[in-house]
């Protein structure tokens, strides 16, 4: 690290330190991530009734759904590197502001048009929130706090889909579905005061403000074209020409990315920080991670609806369980992390991931729900967590503050890009669960899939994720 760092970075630590309203701030970044996550889902209870109230064609419904994910994951690395720039708690408030007008937006939607048109402005405003979110974290917490900070972090994604599924299914069948977008509106207003209020700015002094639009314009466009054609894939497969287009077209982009920062003068992303160990290794785990338990989530969902006839409200308490164990497996990472290390964490993890697949892949048709597919359920959601922590924490670990934005950008990019993956990858091998007279084969041929993909994870960790410890900057 050059000695023109030193200034920068040397007076925050021991102020970040010492923070007395460090763990109000936490609550105040978790609760506007929290939100991102539930709105992420929220809207699957209510498309049935939202199709027939503004007469919708049945693409447009997919889309309400997809394109905020597809925003959300191609805007992800641009909104990290904004946040670097700009500072976090202004990218935080910032993408706040755009996410909350859009959900009112949304809540005034008399077409599929502006319901769709809200949407993608949520999504905007969740890519610019989510790295800075992360950032800002990362700035207030430091050494072993900021692991545990990290676990409560990671924990967000399984108990945001679990109360997704119940606030849109209690919202929708009380108020109405306009209400799944009108309550981001006061939880909007109450966390824009409290980030401004607790959250410290910690801009990077003489920084170059300069941004590489082009390759901001190549590396969203190829993810959002990844994203694009994995959903497309879930829904018309693999062959399909609007599958394998906007793949092709999305390795093309990276390439040509990859070329752009290895010329601009103020580069996106370094080129070389892909090739870090910690980074890389990050990356990995959260692709695979995020992957297969976004493939779990909708598989047995499917599994609930589709073949026992659950209720979406009663699918969404049957994951309440695994709710409880995102957030015992995070905070259980967030403490091992230090004394085991980030690879053995993830080793551990990705065991019991393999293991509550392993379970569900053992269903039969005459299956109790209760006997295997809860316990499965909840053995992958406990360990999915332990390697988001895991994931987090070495690809941040060293990584000077001036990056720390682009760094959680580059890795949390990963995880809608592997969830839409293992959800086209799940919805093709689970074709026969899916049909409209359901087997139970389709559905356990995908949890055989998504287990040997954790075991396979779970070996590559041993050799790639790095042995030592985190330390934290």
């Amino acid at each position: 690290m050059s000695s023109s760092q030193g200034p920068v970075r040397a007076p925050a630590e021991p102020q970040a330190a010492v923070n007395p309203n460090r763990w109000k701030a936490l609550v105040a970044i978790c609760m506007a991530q929290f939100m991102l996550m539930l709105d992420s889902n929220v809207i699957n209870v209510a498309l049935p009734t939202i199709r027939t109230d503004l007469d919708l064609r049945l693409s447009e419904l997919t889309w309400a759904v997809s394109v905020y994910v597809l925003f959300l994951g191609g805007l992800l690395l641009l909104g990290g590197r904004l946040a670097d720039i700009f500072g976090a708690r202004t990218m935080l408030l910032t993408g706040l502001v755009v996410f909350t007008l859009a959900s009112a937006a949304g809540s005034l939607a008399q077409n599929g048009f502006m319901l769709i048109g809200g949407r993608v402005c949520q999504g905007v405003g969740a890519a610019m929130m989510s790295p800075a979110a992360l950032r800002a974290l990362t700035g207030v917490f430091t050494g072993t706090e900021r692991n545990k900070a990290l676990g409560v972090w990671s924990s967000l994604g399984g108990i945001g889909f679990t109360v997704g599924l119940l606030a849109g299914g209690l919202l929708t069948s009380g108020p109405g579905w306009r209400w799944v977008f009108v309550i981001n509106i006061p939880i909007g207003i109450v966390l824009l005061i409290a980030i401004r209020a607790l959250v410290p700015e910690r801009r990077i002094e003489g920084a170059n403000r300069r941004v590489d639009m082009l390759g901001a314009v190549t590396a969203t466009a190829a993810t959002g074209l990844l994203i694009y054609g994995v959903i497309n894939a879930g829904n018309n497969g693999w062959a399909d020409v609007g599958t394998l287009v906007p793949i092709a077209a999305a390795i093309v982009l990276y390439v040509v990315f990859t070329f752009v920062e290895r010329i601009v003068r103020n580069p996106l992303m370094r080129p070389g920080m892909l090739a870090r160990r910690p980074v890389a290794s990050g990356a990995f785990l959260m692709l695979a991670a995020a992957g297969v338990t976004g493939g779990d989530v909708f598989i047995t969902s499917q599994y609930l609806q589709h073949l026992h006839g659950y209720s979406a409200l009663s699918a969404g308490l049957f994951f309440l369980p695994a709710a409880v164990a995102s957030v015992v497996g995070a905070t259980l990472g967030g403490r091992l992390v230090e004394p085991l290390g980030a690879r053995l964490v993830a080793f551990i993890g990705l065991g019991l991931v393999a293991i509550g697949n392993g379970l569900l892949s053992a269903l039969s048709s005459q299956s109790n729900v209760f006997v295997l597919a809860l316990p499965g359920v909840i053995l992958f959601a406990l360990g999915a967590t332990m390697v988001f922590v895991s994931a987090t924490t070495s690809a941040l670990s060293g990584v000077a503050q001036q990056e720390a934005g682009v760094v959680s950008a580059t890795v949390y990019t990963f995880n809608p890009t592997g969830s839409a993956i293992f959800v086209g990858i799940g919805s093709t091998v689970a074709a026969a669960g899916l049909a409209r007279t359901p087997t139970i084969d389709g559905f356990t041929s995908a949890y055989t899939v998504f287990t040997a993909v954790a075991i396979v994870t779970a070996l590559i960790a041993l050799v790639l994720v790095p042995s030592r410890k985190p330390q934290t900057p």
